[in-house]
């Protein structure tokens, strides 16, 4: 090849992308430092997406020092990791018609987000805020259930505790010591002692 040749003028060589990169960068933040502020670190809690622009000697210097619970106590410090569990969202207890739980001083939307400061609203209750709690499901029985609670005279959306108040009740007026051995009395008691022995195993009482 000719010292001067087209092929020679047509050479290109490829930029370093870290050199470009610090003579595009601004100025380290670091106090006194005039190098390229090529690296971020962030500036701290409840300042989130907001970034400094330092060196890297200085970036490795601020992370080194750096606390994202500086100022906050222990219990604030266990809330918040409690809270990071889901996210920082809302969560909601077991069952229907509850209202959403949010952390009292953290916010509910992502970090860097334009509504992290803010609160999104529910006014029309899409999300179970305004939602009335529906009315508690009728108890089915099954056969043999319900076929005991008819021999202790009984309804079937009768509690655990007017259950056993009516079985004492029962055993007191059937007993064979209380009839004197009569035997129809008997095979009431025997009967009654079957059906609280059904509605036990249920876990209706």
């Amino acid at each position: 090849m000719k010292p001067y040749s087209k092929y020679f003028e047509k050479i290109r060589v490829k930029p370093d992308p870290k050199v470009e990169a610090a003579s595009q960068a601004p100025r380290c933040q670091w106090d006194g430092c005039g190098d390229a502020g090529t690296h971020r670190a962030p500036v701290g809690r409840m300042r989130e997406g907001e970034y400094f622009r330092f060196c890297f000697d200085h970036v490795r210097e601020y992370n080194r020092n750096f606390n994202y619970f500086s100022g906050l106590g222990n219990e604030d410090i266990a809330r918040f990791q409690k809270e990071a569990l889901t996210g920082h969202r809302p969560t909601w207890k077991m069952g229907g018609g509850t209202k959403a739980h949010y952390a009292p001083d953290i916010s509910t939307a992502r970090s860097g987000s334009a509504a992290y400061h803010g609160r999104v609203g529910d006014p029309f209750g899409l999300f179970g805020g305004n939602r009335q709690r529906s009315a508690p499901r009728e108890r089915k029985l099954r056969t043999l259930e319900a076929k005991a609670m008819e021999t202790l005279g009984l309804g079937h959306s009768a509690t655990g505790a007017d259950i056993k108040a009516r079985y004492k009740e029962l055993v007191k007026l059937h007993h064979p010591d209380a009839n004197g051995g009569d035997r129809s009395s008997e095979e009431r008691f025997r009967d009654v002692l079957q059906a609280y022995r059904v509605l036990k195993q249920a876990g209706l009482c």
